[in-house]
């Protein structure tokens, strides 16, 4: 449920609304608005019975939040959400690019691509350091190595990094180099996964499963949610349909769908979820006229030698061209590119 306080409503009544609810054993999770402070609760109802929390002082109504997912969905925040990370801002009016090669093959090359995608527009590197393979004698990423890598690149220009957790046993080691953790496609429903970085705190990138519906989707980004760390950016990245001419069919309804379920800032893929060069670029465009808060994309100065994905990956020119032309687009809908 969500407790709404009224306009007037003190810290003093807030925190005996919180104190109240944690002594019959919710959950809770303050949102403070420009207007209205709403506290959301999840707990045991019938708790509730005998002590009604409509006649504490400072609470305006009580709603019951009937949607699976309670903490992510409009009904417990009806603004979207915005998230800043170190200055750099995802959500809200901006459009944030992440940009980076599929995985970290050394430095020289990270260190090339960097300056390109910064001076284009990028503000946050992407690249995987633990790479999930369908082969098991595929490139599995340089692990540590690779971290130190992005890191150290990233910082040159005053970037984030994104990078992939698989193991909960890795979270301190990804969390000591990335600023965001993401959690890729086949990792969705992964509860144990979701649970620890939920109560890491670190910024989450999650992405949609090949086959998930989007309440399912929404479903896992509650187990982060309910963990404490509401830092959540959702990624649309595909979804396996019965097509063949693309890796993945790039679900860009979901945007819409999910804008209207919840308040959190969502970002396409469309590296991953068309795994065409030749489909990057128009379907980033079609991605940010369709609402979406930035864009992940794969960028290598050479595809056709890449060690992971070059079929799906753009050259720093081609991403340069792709950067013009989604600043004049972010500018017709009053969003900014984030810089």
């Amino acid at each position: 449920m969500i407790i709404v306080l009224k306009p007037e409503a003190t810290a003093e009544n807030r925190d005996f609304v919180v104190d109240r609810l944690k002594s019959l054993g919710f959950q809770t999770h303050i949102s403070e608005g420009e207007e209205r402070t709403i506290i959301g609760a999840i707990g045991d109802e019938r708790q509730l019975r005998d002590r009604p929390l409509s006649s504490l002082p400072g609470v305006e109504k009580v709603v019951p939040i009937l949607k699976p997912y309670k903490l992510v969905s409009k009904d417990f925040k009806k603004t979207n959400s915005e998230i800043s990370i170190n200055g750099i801002k995802i959500g809200g009016k901006h459009t944030t690019v992440m940009a980076g090669p599929c995985s970290v093959e050394n430095r020289e090359m990270l260190f090339e691509i960097v300056d390109k995608i910064y001076d284009a527009g990028a503000r946050v590197l992407r690249g995987g350091a633990f790479k999930p393979r369908t082969s098991p004698y595929s490139f599995q990423g340089l692990g540590e190595e690779g971290l130190k890598y992005l890191r150290e690149a990233a910082d040159s220009k005053g970037m984030l990094v994104v990078t992939e957790l698989m193991d909960p046993r890795d979270i301190d080691l990804i969390c000591k180099y990335a600023d965001i953790i993401q959690i890729g496609a086949r990792n969705m429903q992964n509860f144990r996964l979701l649970k620890e970085v939920g109560k890491s705190g670190h910024p989450v990138l999650l992405k949609r499963g090949m086959s998930a519906t989007i309440k399912e989707f929404l479903m896992a980004a509650e187990y982060i949610a309910s963990e404490g760390n509401l830092d959540i950016i959702l990624c649309e990245r595909g979804i396996r349909t019965f097509e063949t001419e693309t890796r993945n069919t790039l679900d860009l309804s979901a945007i819409p769908v999910i804008k209207n379920a919840s308040h959190l800032p969502v970002i396409v893929d469309p590296s991953h979820g068309t795994g065409r060069r030749d489909c990057i670029l128009p379907m980033a465009q079609a991605a940010i006229a369709a609402g979406a808060d930035g864009l992940i994309i794969e960028v290598h100065p050479n595809p056709s030698e890449a060690m992971s994905d070059g079929d799906q990956s753009i050259t720093p020119d081609e991403f340069a061209t792709l950067m013009k032309r989604i600043k004049i687009i972010s500018a017709t809908l009053e969003r900014h590119l984030e810089e």
